[in-house]
């Protein structure tokens, strides 16, 4: 198939079944821009911003059909449980300023009704449990403000969860974080062990009664980033009905750029969080010398992977597009159907195309929101804090 063949197959297919992609830090990028410092209006969508990697009309030119944004909040933030509310009011006026572009989507259901008005399909994922402040009620409020994912930790271990780049004290879940998984479950929200320990996606797939994402994550025996899935994780996803989302970050892509970051991270493979991450890599390539690239072949070659080992129903695309670099070819929201290109040319057949851009993670949500429906006839909102789970 020839490469101009390949991509027009892309464009054509994700014109018809759109790419729905679970995660990208728009709103952290604007939060932290030095003009915009989270005025929407300034940082404005409509025009492309060649600094970063996401804007309005390469979202439109990537064919993207619904979003999960990220609620980020850092685990050291001094307030964590008002910057989470303030990156969920971000997103809702991302949504609000531009309504003829984002539709505001709280349900599976939601994202047909964007197709059909045109819109993108605009969801909210809080991106860090620090921000529950070791509490439940949050939860039921993040919920009400529009948060359909939960994402328990980021780069830290918290007092009740295991993060994949830190130390573990709770052999992945506690008492409180099993509460946590609980709470989630009867309120319909996806648990995302995206940035859990594998130990704690180990025991988050023993206690969830839900199917559960890794919203941007890749092949752990690809490239060994703790990030990344390993092989006995993925194939439970079978079992449990979820999905592993494979991502765009360099350093989850290609085990050369992986090796070669190891000294600049630390002993769990933790990489400090930075206003400039294209900035942070060019600093170490002038100690170094130039960095390895990743590409958009290595992508492909994790999806390859993700679907023989997890099965082609249980894998999609979460980007992670964050602002900093991305592999050569995916450098920006613009670029998703030369990935879908990339996959024709592997062999992919369109009906599992249709799979990886929307229906796997759809399916998902649907069946979450199912169990949410039963679980809340059946038992009252879980309440208390840490210190009221013995063991915890």
């Amino acid at each position: 198939m020839g490469n101009d063949d390949a991509l027009s197959r892309a464009e054509a297919l994700l014109e018809r079944t759109p790419l729905f992609d679970g995660h990208n830090d728009l709103a952290w990028s604007i939060r932290v821009d030095r003009q915009a410092r989270g005025d929407v209006r300034a940082y404005d969508l409509t025009r492309v911003h060649a600094e970063s990697d996401t804007d309005i009309p390469r979202l439109r030119e990537g064919r993207v059909g619904a979003q999960f944004w990220a609620a980020f909040q850092p685990t050291n933030a001094p307030h964590p449980a008002r910057t989470a509310l303030e990156q969920i009011d971000l997103i809702r006026r991302i949504e609000a300023t531009h309504p003829d572009v984002f539709l505001p989507a709280r349900s599976a259901a939601d994202f047909a009704r964007a197709q059909k008005a045109g819109r993108i399909a605009s969801y909210i994922v809080v991106e860090g449990g620090v921000g529950l402040e070791n509490a439940l009620a949050p939860l039921r409020l993040w919920h009400a403000a529009g948060a359909r994912m939960l994402i328990p930790c980021h780069n830290e271990t918290l007092d009740w969860v295991d993060s994949a780049t830190d130390a573990p004290r709770h052999g992945g879940f506690n008492a409180f974080g099993r509460a946590v998984i609980g709470e989630c479950n009867r309120l319909g929200v996806i648990v995302d062990g995206a940035h859990v320990s594998h130990d704690g996606i180990r025991r988050l797939l023993d206690v969830s009664e839900a199917p559960i994402l890794l919203s941007h994550s890749n092949a752990y025996a690809l490239c060994d980033h703790p990030r990344n899935a390993p092989d006995d994780v993925l194939r439970r996803l079978k079992a449990n009905g979820g999905a592993v989302l494979a991502t765009f970050v360099p350093g989850f892509v290609s085990q050369d750029l992986r090796n070669w970051l190891r000294g600049s991270l630390d002993g769990y493979g933790k990489a400090p969080l930075v206003a400039d991450p294209k900035g942070r890599i060019a600093a170490i390539e002038a100690r170094q010398g130039p960095a390895p690239r990743a590409t958009l072949a290595q992508v492909a070659d994790h999806i390859v992977y993700l679907v023989e080992t997890a099965g082609i129903d249980h894998v999609g695309i979460g980007s992670d597009y964050y602002g900093g670099l991305e592999p050569l070819g995916l450098e920006s929201v613009a670029r998703f159907p030369h990935l879908f290109a990339e996959l024709f040319r592997r062999g992919f057949s369109e009906r599992d195309l249709e799979k990886i851009a929307n229906r796997n993670l759809l399916r998902v949500m649907r069946k979450v929101e199912e169990v949410g429906e039963v679980l809340r006839e059946a038992r009252e909102p879980a309440v208390g804090r840490l210190e009221d789970y013995p063991g915890a």
